[in-house]
């Protein structure tokens, strides 16, 4: 096993995860499932909502939340020490030589792994026996850029020897080339040819239309194959953007205990939650091993004392208190009353004015000076992304790809340390733009717009999931603010995200009508403070004012203003574009869906709709 490079904790969640391709220096890898994971150097993350939430999808087996694997301190150094991090295998298996395009599988023997102990970066495959090269060294073998990937999550190799066959006879063995002709790399420029037959066909055959593939079933993160899939398979490129959509679940660090022994226990859990009476509690104490980072936090409390709070930590929540699988609710509440809320060294919150100039459309200003985020990746699905429109543990389609075998034990998860800002709008304001007739024509558009978007994708029932108008002028003036703090604050687009509560009266735990804008970044930056310093008064109420009035007008305008919600189910938005609304994949609740600027002010088209008059 090598080491091939590095990824952030954060890229295993929402880019490189189990099932995904990523582009190594010489080929193309997939990151393989939890199975092949070593956890004795993955560190456990600890987040009881986010694993009871879990665990309503998944199942009760799923009790812990890991960090991806880590070297510890001192292997760097050692040559003996065995490799540490995230495995992953060739993939796809098909390669092509550099020099003379042969096209041949890794099992073939006719390409041969070569590694370099001192430059890993440098591993590839080769052609030893190319006969074109004239410098005695072996040619490099190159990934092949074409596969098979069905809605269902399977991904398999191109099938190139019936495919250049046409459905006759294969030849055994087809000894066979993938050359391209001109420089554009088109499909139409691509032949693959078998040279035992002479057959001979263009690849952008597989592209048509018309063109049918059979799914194999195959899961190569997995090892396996499913026979039973009765999904057709599509042609998709090597790194293209629908191969792997990543279904997330996060949750915030909201403080429980009130009391300083209380806070202690919720800080430590990850090491105290498997402390099973008082008599380990003493012999950690004596012994010095795990609980000896600990013992200076806990020296004015005795034995008992520990022992209690652990327990009452174990048996849970106060009667009455929100389920915990509810992720936003108990957000929620502790964002809408900040002054009573207990702090720790993960959550602080200070209530300041509303933007200076909009105090009839908001309540007071919650400045969250100390955050923490915890998320977890709980599959993925291919082709279409099913997981824009609600919380992950109430989508009830079966697309979702697991990430090991048998039910998991355990996720890969990651955590984010930062700041951020929290708006709420008055209700009062928000119901009587909610019941202008304007306002329920367009959020009658949306909901067409949602159903024929979940027709098109055979979800049902097709009204299920829709957020309403509501949401829509939530996630508006979120992705508008965004766009105008960023550059102020100093933070990059990606680095800053948004988190929506939208409730309707009727629903369970509302109203609801808050945005919270917090960093996102897993490194120092999150903690810079400049997102904080923005929440002042009198500088959210300017940026307010210079974010509404950016949407007055858009770079695509007239066109982007007379966008309607598609009834074709193609996409959910309304004038939108990239010049105006959309933020980067990673900052967005929604997929950039759901996006209107016409709620928030005037524009070219749209009169009657926007709440800021």
């Amino acid at each position: 096993m090598n080491e091939l490079g590095e990824l952030r904790p954060s890229q295993l969640i929402f880019t490189f995860g189990v099932g995904s391709l990523v582009d190594l220096p010489n080929m193309s890898a997939m990151v393989m499932g939890l199975d092949d994971w070593d956890t004795r150097y993955c560190k456990e993350v600890e987040e009881d909502r986010l694993v009871t939430a879990i665990q309503k999808r998944l199942g009760a087996q799923m009790s812990r939340l890991y960090l991806p694997p880590i070297k510890q301190e001192g292997m760097e150094r050692d040559p003996a020490a065995p490799a540490v991090g995230v495995p992953v295998a060739p993939f796809p298996r098909w390669m092509r030589c550099s020099l003379c395009d042969t096209l041949a599988t890794v099992e073939s023997g006719v390409f041969k792994l070569q590694q370099d102990p001192y430059r890993p970066d440098r591993t590839e495959f080769v052609h030893q026996g190319c006969l074109k090269s004239q410098s005695g060294r072996a040619p490099s073998a190159l990934s092949v850029r074409f596969l098979l990937a069905c809605r269902e999550g399977h991904l398999t190799d191109f099938p190139w020897v019936n495919y250049v066959h046409k459905g006759n006879a294969p030849c055994r063995p087809a000894i066979l080339s993938l050359r391209e002709f001109g420089a554009s790399g088109d499909a139409s420029d691509i032949v693959v040819k078998c040279h035992s037959c002479g057959a001979e066909r263009r690849m952008a055959d597989a592209f048509d239309s018309d063109a049918q593939f059979s799914c194999p079933g195959h899961h190569p993160h997995l090892r396996l194959v499913e026979h039973d899939c009765r999904e057709s398979a599509k042609t998709i490129l090597l790194g293209a953007s629908n191969s792997w959509f990543p279904i997330a679940l996060s949750a915030l660090s909201i403080p429980r205990a009130t009391d300083k022994l209380g806070k202690l226990v919720e800080e430590q859990w990850a090491e105290l939650k498997d402390t099973d009476d008082i008599d380990e509690v003493q012999l950690l104490r004596k012994k010095l091993q795990k609980f000896q980072a600990l013992i200076p936090l806990f020296t004015e409390f005795n034995d008992e004392q520990i022992w209690t709070a652990i327990e009452a930590k174990r048996a849970g929540g106060q009667p009455g208190e929100a389920p915990l699988h509810d992720l936003k609710l108990p957000e929620w509440e502790v964002f809408s009353n900040p002054d009573s809320t207990a702090e720790n060294r993960d959550f602080k919150l200070k209530r300041v004015a509303p933007p200076k100039g909009f105090e009839i459309f908001f309540e007071n200003t919650v400045l969250v000076e100390r955050i923490r985020e915890v998320r977890a990746l709980l599959g993925f699905t291919r082709i279409e992304s099913n997981a824009d429109f609600a919380e992950a543990t109430a989508i009830n389609d079966g697309r979702l790809t697991r990430l090991c075998r048998e039910s998991p034990r355990w996720l890969p998860a990651s955590e984010v340390r930062g700041e951020g800002m929290f708006l709420r709008i008055r209700e009062e304001a928000l119901l009587s733009w909610q019941s202008k007739p304007e306002v329920q024509q367009l959020q009658q558009e949306f909901l067409e717009a949602h159903k024929a978007w979940r027709k098109l994708r055979n979800l049902n029932p097709l009204q299920d999931g829709f957020p309403g108008i509501r949401l829509v002028l939530l996630h508006s003036l979120a992705h508008a603010l965004m766009r105008q703090i960023v550059l102020d604050c100093g933070y990059t687009a990606a680095s800053v995200r948004e988190r929506l509560y939208s409730r309707q009266p009727g629903d369970e735990g509302g109203p609801m009508a808050g945005i919270l804008l917090y960093t996102a970044a897993p490194d120092s930056e999150g903690t810079l403070g400049g997102l904080v310093e923005l929440g002042d008064s009198l500088t959210l109420g300017r940026h307010l004012q210079q974010a509404l009035e950016s949407m007055r007008l858009c770079a695509s305008d007239p066109l982007c203003s007379e966008h309607r919600p598609d009834t074709l189910g193609r996409s959910i938005q309304g004038a939108c574009c990239h010049a105006c609304q959309f933020a980067p994949e990673t900052s967005c609740e929604h997929g950039n869906r759901y996006l209107d600027r016409s709620v928030l002010v005037s524009t070219f088209s749209a009169r009657g709709t926007a709440f800021f008059d």
